[in-house]
């Protein structure tokens, strides 16, 4: 039955594609986010439901361009260029790895997020596009986190809540963060929202995320909660009663916390290191001895393989900055780390420009990135999430935003001139 529904979901979305190829796009990102394979059973568990929605976005767009229907337009961004630069590193490296069977299949799971990024470069044309955009990757994660803070709720939190099977978010410490990501930008829904219903049920929504957060008991997203509530109510227009409710919704859920969840949340900063803070530790020691030892190329994908045998083996490297680093040398961590941090910059600018110009939506959406964008990198700390497709969603969305606000600065009326 699952099969099957998923079957009819995939015709519908080439279908939808077909009509209209930026709806393809948003189904690209659904997917990437979600990863609905991970529930299949059946013969839809190996489909390439992914490849096939991209072909169909492909062709509509190539239909469309030769008949007039859209000229994409063009343009150009610095993070582009870093972006580009970053993927070209990963083949040279890859050309050096330790471990080449395994590096030239990551290599093609890493370069198959390029095509759909771009063709959202092209077909995210507008601003009202763009929102449609990151509020895909919302209901993509809600999915999950219904059903993850339902039952968090319902056991009071004594069990672990986990990501999507088979997917980049099915551990729990990896759907922690992704949650946390997902937080701001239905934050941005419910401030782009007029309706009440609607933000009734966003406001439950993020109640429920936190909840799915933490009973995911996963050290490394409570840390990027903890980033997301305090930037969240930095920029809250209302920070007298956003930080009670925010206060009295974490201490009703901290009250129903089993002590072993703080137990474990206690080695955070605690003298004791368990087992499994340890193991991290040697790992990193180790990548990072090597990216001194090789800092052009590293050891290429999944070297840890044979960089971790010292300590007896790990999975993987627990950082997003050892194993950029480890992977592909100082210079690939450069280049992804100005990719993040310019990003970062200019979203910060966005949030000013939003401010100065009295552009609401501008502010919002900048805001909401960059908190997304922080969660993000908090996380990375702590695990090996350096070739996640939200994270590059995100990105994507930032270049966008900002390609949108300049021309949303250059349609703005101009000041007079006042006289001397």
């Amino acid at each position: 039955m699952r099969d099957a529904g998923l079957f009819i979901i995939l015709l519908g979305l080439i279908w939808l594609a077909w009509l209209r190829p930026w709806v393809g796009v948003l189904g690209l990102a659904f997917l990437e986010c979600m990863h609905p394979q991970g529930y299949a059973t059946g013969f839809m568990k190996e489909f390439p439901l992914f490849l096939a929605l991209f072909l169909a976005v492909a062709v509509a767009t190539a239909k469309d361009y030769l008949r007039g229907a859209t000229k994409p337009e063009l343009f150009f961004d610095g993070r582009m260029a870093l972006m580009l630069a970053l993927w070209v590193w990963f083949a040279l490296g890859t050309a050096y790895a330790l471990n080449p069977w395994a590096a030239w299949p990551k290599l093609w799971d890493v370069y198959k997020l390029l095509p759909p990024l771009l063709l959202m470069l092209l077909l995210i044309d507008n601003r009202e596009k763009l929102l449609a955009l990151n509020l895909t990757m919302v209901l993509a994660v809600a999915v999950v986190v219904l059903k993850g803070g339902y039952w968090a709720v319902m056991t009071g939190f004594q069990d672990r809540v986990y990501g999507p099977p088979d997917s980049q978010y099915g551990d729990n410490n990896e759907f922690a963060v992704a949650t946390a990501m997902a937080i701001p930008l239905l934050v941005l829904w419910y401030r782009e929202t007029g309706r009440r219903a609607l933000r009734l049920a966003l406001a439950g929504m993020i109640a429920l995320s936190f909840a799915s957060a933490l009973s995911s008991w996963s050290r490394g997203g409570l840390l990027s909660l903890g980033v997301v509530a305090v930037l969240l109510i930095w920029h809250s227009r209302r920070k007298w009663l956003a930080l009670p409710l925010l206060a009295a919704g974490i201490g009703l859920m901290f009250v129903n916390l089993p002590e072993a969840w703080f137990a474990r949340m206690g080695t955070l900063g605690g003298e004791a290191i368990d087992a499994s803070a340890q193991s991290r530790l040697d790992v990193w020691r180790l990548g990072w001895a090597h990216a001194l030892q090789h800092p052009w190329f590293g050891g290429g994908f999944r070297g840890w393989v044979y960089l971790s045998l010292p300590t007896g083996g790990s999975l993987d490297w627990h950082s997003a900055y050892v194993q950029m680093a480890a992977e592909h040398g100082l210079v690939g961590l450069a280049l992804w780390g100005a990719l993040l941090l310019g990003s970062l910059l200019a979203l910060t600018r966005l949030i000013a420009r939003g401010r100065r110009q009295r552009l609401p939506w501008l502010e919002n959406h900048a805001a909401m990135l960059r908190v997304s964008l922080a969660a993000y990198m908090t996380g990375a700390i702590f695990l090996g999430i350096g070739y996640w497709p939200m994270l590059y969603l995100i990105l994507v969305s930032a270049v966008l935003l900002r390609r949108f606000a300049a021309r949303a600065g250059s349609s703005a009326p101009a000041r007079p001139v006042e006289q001397a």
